[in-house]
């Protein structure tokens, strides 16, 4: 029987790395989709390619009126909503000193901002389907931090607390709604292809972050996919409020 069947999952950032992995996973355990993402044209390759289960729209998650629009679509083209994943997300490699304003305003909105809004407006749909999962991606980084992490630590920091508060309102509240954060580490996704980059030499920079794993490898999308599919299923039904933590054992350290 697949693990997410009949169940509707919204997911944002969902044209590519971790958001596309997860849509093409639960497809597969049965669920329909809607595949979320500023990035349009991205999100419709991605729906296309997952067959008449997956439906693409347009949506910067710092808006709260683009959120309105996306949930409304959600229910008027598959008429319920049970799973939300909140993966969009941006970073910048720089220390307190060398942040701007402006930057530190830019990872928060999307990072944190985008978050609440999506929890906020999510929990109002869900609630009214009998209740589901919120599955907001946070990271490693939200726990343990970096020197020149400052703007993605403390937004993704802010993701798992803020988890943890849905989680709890949820639970008073009797909507049978649960909300757990995901903490990858380095996963092979576009945003750490940019890092490897931006380092100058990929290779060098790649055996660099390898190092810093004890399982001595940059994880797969999959890897994540596959805990949202977790998070996702009644398997999780017992879970909230809670981090699962996918780092290759950095945090064991």
């Amino acid at each position: 029987m697949k693990r997410v069947a009949d169940k509707v999952a919204l997911i944002t950032g969902g044209a590519s790395g971790l958001g596309r992995q997860a849509a093409i996973r639960l497809v597969e355990e049965g669920a329909s989709v809607v595949i979320a993402d500023r990035n349009l044209p991205g999100a419709q390759a991605v729906a296309a390619a997952l067959g008449e289960r997956a439906f693409a729209l347009s949506l910067d998650v710092t808006q709260e009126v683009e959120w309105i629009a996306a949930i409304a679509a959600t229910l008027d083209h598959f008429g319920k909503l049970h799973v939300l994943v909140n993966s969009a997300g941006v970073g910048i490699t720089k220390d307190v000193e060398h942040t701007s304003l402006e930057e530190w305003h830019f990872v928060h909105s999307v990072n944190l901002d985008g978050t609440f809004l999506g929890c906020k407006h999510g929990v109002a749909a869900i609630k009214q389907h009998g209740g589901g999962s919120i599955v907001n991606i946070s990271s490693v980084s939200g726990l343990i931090a970096g020197h020149n992490l400052a703007a993605y630590n403390s937004s993704k920091a802010a993701v798992r607390m803020l988890s943890k508060s849905v989680a709890l309102h949820c639970a008073r509240q009797g909507y049978n709604i649960r909300c757990n954060s995901v903490h990858p580490t380095f996963i092979d996704t576009p945003m750490v292809q940019s890092m490897l980059v931006a380092g100058g030499d990929p290779a060098k920079v790649r055996r660099k972050l390898e190092a810093q794993v004890p399982l001595g490898r940059i994880g797969e999308p999959d890897d994540i996919a596959w805990a949202i599919v977790y998070l996702a299923s009644d398997e999780s039904k017992f879970m909230t409020g809670a981090e699962m933590v996918i780092d290759g054992g950095i945090t064991a350290m």
